[in-house]
């Protein structure tokens, strides 16, 4: 076949594929005597099928057949381009070559694709008690906290001295753990068994092994699996015991990240490590994006890591609240979205004419006056001839993109005394209590705009803020954060995107270094509180960490399962839960609901799938060819020859008929597997839909026994479709169980 060159408009990802015909093969061989100084060099990830019948007597023996592929001019370099061997997350290589070079390996027999390699960005207490998880009871008393569960982190590396990752209460790892502490260090214990670094980009960590100077790995890292810290907070707000979610469970770092940049080769690198270490669970807080499944190395290297029994979290994105902005779309992971926490740590803004306005500041002054200030609204992001004059002022500051820190470090820098962050009306109700470096108050849109009405019809407008420190039982809680991407999934609405949501706004977990002004934080440990889809992705490992110490025996999809059937819909006022702008979620935001740890550990029933079954799901993609089913399953496919489904007939524990095509009526099976002790009876219920007929066969389910599995069908018919959706629930409920899947189908006229 011939080779074709093709991009992606979002990372540049050049893809160089046997399965099409845009362009003619490359040129011929490169001649061996060119100079690497005269050449433009670009890492490539080259995938490669392995050659019928052969087997390689070792990893080393497979790294010496992919340095055989490489041209004369690779081969002979007097620097090595040869960067890494893949094995269990891919197989391929990467290297750094020329396009040229890259047309000489496409010709190699078993050659599938080249792609250059890209950049991704990173996704970036008190969350245990919001889940539920107590000492003695619940998940934490039957899962012994996540005892012999082993995390892989996919991040910017560790803090090693941190207290929350001391091995106190840990012991050693089982004999399936094939990891090593990387680099020669010694910066391993009982809880902290691996910490390897792979990055080659050149930044200036990268000789720092996976030791953390950015900071995110060390907070998703904590979060997930950290060790009980007492007297922990950030600038003395938020005091308490800090933990991760699965505190017992083992974590394995892998050093991915630097300074928010993380390769695409490098994260193949370390998913391809994480795999043959024997992980159980991976957390993966970065993404790239939408892409199709056969470009992105993630959904790539977690249908491997599923293959082996292996747990992917991965976060959804930042970029909401917009539609079609997930991040991590492959249905073999959990996509992961963010919600809020019910703690604020309050900074109250006080207006001239009396009035008082909430907000949060991580960051609360003792020393600062309750004075009125001058009240300014400045364009924070601008800078010279345009900037307002800050100085001795409190400037609001409306919040658009980018850092709120640094919106901050600009008001300091021209003068102010005193910040108000606002929310643009799309980010509705939700604020962030950071460390800024001066006295701050994040308000939301609504109380936002009440200063700046204040502001725009006031001669003379003055302020102060007023900090009170941390506040629990906030209502609302949780909400759906405004910066959650949403769905539906652009590789398929089918499927529901994203999975759940879980804690990730104002979260406290450690830190490499000191927050705030200086000389503000005296506390012995560093913490931070930062918010993201990064940080929910973590409470999401933990929880299948728990899932999994309990449930050795279960596959990712059946965890996956067990989170999603028993998420919650109402939050703690009973009330359904919210967006960022307090109107009730749909599916596309919250996923299947809110994680409940205490239910997911005990399920009734789950929803599993098998790698086979993903192969027919790919295959009935619209035009994806056997090559590219190849490229992300790792197998030869003949999609003629397989049974072709619809997204919607996956096993997924969800329902979504959302693709245009499908307009009059439509009928799914499911297949269930009981996971509960004894006999035990479902009766099916429904809720919503209102405008669809549903019909369920059979309306009664009967389990003998434990693992005992039964099928049943449910058929819709609805009018001509808006263009919009309806949602509601089926239900599985039994005298001790409750089993929900989301529905997701057409609105009716």
């Amino acid at each position: 076949m011939e080779s074709r060159i093709s991009s992606s408009a979002l990372f540049f990802l050049a893809l160089l594929s046997v399965s099409a015909t845009l362009s003619a093969p490359m040129s011929p061989s490169p001649d061996a005597s060119s100079p690497d100084t005269d050449l433009e060099l670009h890492t490539y990830i080259i995938r490669m099928r392995i050659p019928d019948s052969t087997i390689f007597s070792s990893d080393q023996t497979l790294e010496n057949w992919y340095r055989s592929l490489l041209p004369p001019t690779a081969a002979n370099s007097t620097v090595s381009r040869f960067v890494y061997a893949y094995s269990d997350a891919i197989t391929g290589f990467a290297a750094r070559l020329t396009e040229e070079e890259i047309g000489f390996i496409a010709k190699k027999q078993g050659f599938l694709a080249a792609y250059r390699d890209y950049t991704l960005p990173l996704l970036t207490t008190h969350t245990p008690q919001v889940l539920g998880l107590q000492p003695g009871h619940g998940p934490w008393s039957n899962s012994n906290m996540g005892k012999g569960v082993i995390i892989g982190i996919l991040d910017s590396g560790f803090t090693p001295g941190h207290p929350s990752f001391a091995d106190d209460g840990m012991t050693p790892p089982s004999p399936k753990w094939k990891g090593e502490c990387g680099q020669g260090l010694t910066v391993c214990n009982k809880k902290v068994i691996g910490a390897r670094a792979f990055i080659t980009s050149g930044a200036a960590d990268s000789d720092t092994g996976p030791v953390d100077v950015y900071g995110h790995g060390t907070h998703t890292s904590t979060t997930a699996a950290g060790n009980f810290v007492s007297n922990s907070s950030v600038l003395g707000s938020a005091n308490g015991t800090a933990s991760g979610i699965a505190p017992r469970a083992y974590l394995s770092i892998y050093k991915v990240c630097n300074y928010g940049a993380c390769s695409a080769a490098d994260i193949v690198a370390g998913m391809d490590a994480a795999i043959k270490d024997g992980v159980d669970v991976l957390s993966i807080s970065l993404g790239a994006g939408t892409l199709d499944l056969y470009n992105d190395v993630i959904a790539i290297g977690a249908f491997s890591a599923m293959e082996k029994g292996i747990f992917v979290s991965c976060a959804g994105g930042n970029s909401g609240p917009q539609s079609l902005t997930l991040s991590n779309e492959s249905p073999w992971v959990l996509t992961v979205g963010a919600s809020t926490i019910d703690r604020n740590i309050r900074a109250t803004v006080n207006l001239g004419n009396g009035v008082e306005l909430d907000g949060e500041s991580a960051y609360q002054p003792s020393d600062f006056s309750s004075s009125m200030l001058p009240l300014v609204f400045s364009n924070c992001a601008s800078t010279g001839e345009n900037m307002t004059d800050m100085t001795g002022k409190m400037v609001a500051c409306r919040f658009g993109y980018g850092s709120r820190i640094a919106l901050g470090e600009t008001v300091k820098a021209n003068g102010g005394k005193a910040m108000i962050i606002i929310n643009e009306e799309d980010y509705g109700f939700t604020t962030l209590a950071e460390a800024h470096l001066l006295p701050a108050s994040h308000l939301n849109y609504l109380n936002g705009s009440s200063v700046e009405e204040y502001v725009n019809t006031t001669e003379n407008p003055v302020a102060s803020i007023t900090f009170k420190g941390t506040i629990l039982g906030v209502s609302p809680s949780p909400t759906v954060s405004f910066f959650s991407s949403r769905g539906p999934s652009f590789v398929s609405q089918d499927i529901l995107k994203p999975d759940i949501i879980g804690p990730g706004v104002n979260v406290l977990a450690a830190w490499p270094t000191k927050v705030g002004p200086a000389g503000a934080d005296v506390s012995t440990f560093n913490f931070n509180m930062i918010s993201g889809t990064s940080m929910s992705t973590p409470h999401l490992s933990g929880i299948a960490a728990l899932i999994k110490a309990e449930h050795s025996g279960w596959s990712p999809a059946a965890i996956k399962s067990a989170i999603m059937t028993t998420a919650d819909l109402v939050d703690s006022n009973g009330n359904p839960i919210g967006d960022e702008q307090h109107r009730n979620a749909g599916f596309f935001e919250m996923g299947a609901g809110h994680v409940n740890p205490s239910k997911a550990v005990d399920p009734g029933l789950v929803y599993d799938i098998e790698a086979d079954d993903y192969i027919g799901f790919l295959c009935g993609l619209p035009g994806y060819s056997d090559d590219q089913v190849e490229l992300i399953t790792h197998r030869k496919v003949n999609c003629s020859e397989v049974t072709k489904m619809k997204a919607m007939e996956l096993n997924y524990p969800a329902i979504s008929i959302a693709s245009p095509d499908v307009t009059v009526n439509f009928t799914v099976n499911r297949t269930v597997k009981y996971v509960g002790e004894g006999k035990s009876t479902f009766k099916v219920k429904l809720d919503g839909l209102q405008g669809v007929t549903v019909k369920v066969s059979p309306e009664i389910m009967e389990f003998s026994g434990e693992n005992e599995t039964k099928t049943y069908t449910v058929s819709f018919t609805w009018k001509t479709v808006g263009g919009k959706v309806v949602e509601g629930n089926l239900w599985w409920v039994s005298d001790k169980y409750s089993v929900r899947i989301p529905v997701i189908i057409p609105e009716s006229n």
